[in-house]
């Protein structure tokens, strides 16, 4: 019998912030039990394996992205709707690295669920993107320049890679504005 209280979605939710703490590639059944109080054996009640575990988590950490920069450009466009994407994912990425690793492969094409979820998040930066102008093929580049720049950044934001002594805010908004640059350019 499933202990009390545990389902599929709080082993996902658990797993997702086990990742935060110790590195998804790093997230186990055997850790994930721990951290839930059960036997491994009775976590794959829940979900059919580890790679259904990151799967879910995948697909969680993308919902949140997607809600976190849908939230803060709604009644936004242009320049400002940039810098309100960029704002919301370094503070989601900060608050969530192990989720955002998990968000960096692209669903396989018989993923629907994973399909739908970035297709979601994608129409937020395309959205945005055509408030520049930039439509069809040019605002999918725009949309993986963007999204490369914001995650390259937060990434060696998250693993220490910056170690010079300047604020790292300062030069996120320097970042942030070169693309705003680049796109009214394009």
């Amino acid at each position: 019998m499933p202990r009390a209280g545990l389902d599929r979605a709080a082993v996902i939710s658990a797993g997702a912030a086990l990742a935060d703490e110790i590195g998804f590639p790093n997230v186990t059944m055997g850790l994930l039990a721990e951290r839930v109080g059960v036997r491994t054996p009775s976590l794959y009640k829940h979900v059919e394996s580890l790679e259904a575990l990151r799967h879910g988590i995948c697909v969680q950490a993308m919902r949140e992205l997607r809600d976190a920069v849908a939230g803060a450009v709604a009644g936004r466009s242009g320049p400002d709707a940039v810098r309100a994407i960029a704002g919301a994912h370094r503070r989601w990425v900060l608050d969530h690295p192990g989720r955002h690793a998990a968000t960096v492969r692209a669903p396989a094409t018989d993923d629907e669920e994973g399909q739908r979820v970035v297709g979601e998040a994608m129409q937020v930066f395309l959205n945005v993107l055509n408030g520049f102008g930039l439509h069809g093929a040019q605002a999918v580049d725009a949309a993986r320049v963007l999204r490369s720049a914001l995650h390259g950044f937060v990434s060696l934001e998250c693993a220490g890679g910056f170690g010079l002594p300047r604020d790292v805010a300062r030069s996120h908004r320097f970042l942030v504005e070169t693309l705003v640059e680049g796109l009214r350019a394009a």
